[in-house]
Order: structure tokens, then sequence, then C-alpha cells
């Protein structure tokens, strides 16, 4: 029998990883795509919330809303790193961890949302009665509580654009 050539794996386009990962991948199948999708509501729901509860309490003037406000901001401080790291991870599995100016966009506006949020919720903590008191720094507060919703708007605009693009702008 004469040896003609060599059949060898058809290149997929995916990146090599580690076996453990792979052993992972190939158990549960569903996250090699769903990983991000599946975490990601829940930031979004509780930063969203912030606003809306904290929005409320300055109409009403009812603490309880400013509390839930403030638990909600755990919340959100919890599930955003789970958000984040799925997303790099499903960067890395299907766009190859390719320069992407969207992908560029998400990462810093959600480093740019983890960090308000932080802050704000540090600065709840160690003071108390922020929302009862006058003067520029709970303007600054309810600021940075203000802004999470916008902030959580443009990650997932972006997010949005990658997965069903409009043709508005490129990926």
């Amino acid at each position: 029998v004469r040896r003609v050539g060599t059949l060898k794996k058809e290149a997929t386009g995916e990146r090599p990883m580690p076996d453990r990962l792979a052993g992972l991948l190939e158990r549960f199948p569903f996250l090699r795509r769903h990983p991000h999708p599946m975490v990601v509501h829940f930031p979004i729901v509780f930063m969203y919330s912030v606003t809306f509860f904290e929005i409320l309490s300055m109409i009403t003037g009812e603490k309880s809303f400013e509390v839930t406000a403030f638990y909600c901001l755990a919340g959100g401080i919890l599930f955003t790193p789970f958000a984040m790291l799925t997303g790099w991870f499903t960067w890395w599995l299907n766009y190859m961890a390719k320069p992407m100016r969207r992908v560029t966009i998400k990462i810093r506006l959600s480093w740019l949302l983890l960090v308000i949020a932080a802050a704000a919720f540090a600065w709840r903590f160690s003071v108390t009665d922020i929302m009862e008191a006058a003067g520029a720094g709970r303007v600054v507060y309810i600021a940075m509580l203000l802004s999470l919703a916008p902030i959580t708007s443009l990650i997932g605009y972006h997010g949005g654009e990658l997965t069903y693009p409009t043709g508005k702008g490129r990926g």
C-alpha cells in the first residue's frame, strides 16, 4: 500500500484551550455559547433597580425604597464580576479574543460601572444617612446611582450589537 498523503484535522478556528476547560465544555456544551447571556441579566436588573428605587425614594420620601436601592446595589456588585468573566470567556471562545471596538467599549464601561457601584456602596455603607444629609456629597452620591442605568444600557446596547447587529456602526 502506497501512502499518498496525510489526513489532517481541519482547522476549526477555535483557540486551543486547557484540557480541564475542554472537558468542561464537552460535558456541558451549553457553556460554549450561553454562560454570558445566562449571567448578564442579573447585574442588568440590579443596576436598573438601584436607579429605579432611588428615584422612587426621592419622589415619595419613603426610606424603605432607598434601603431597597442599597440592597440592589449590593446585588449588582455581586453579579457584575460574573457577567464580566463570562463575557471575557465568550469573547475568547467565540471571537478568539480578536480586538473588537464594541468589546473594548463593553470592557471599559463594565469596569466603570463596577467602580462607581462599589464606591457608592462603600460610601453609603459608611455614611448611612447620606440621603438625609444636605450638600454636595448627597448630590454626588445620587449622581453616581443615577449613572448606573445609562452605563448599563450602553453596555447592553454594545452587547446587543455584537449578537444582533443593526448595521449602525462596526462590531
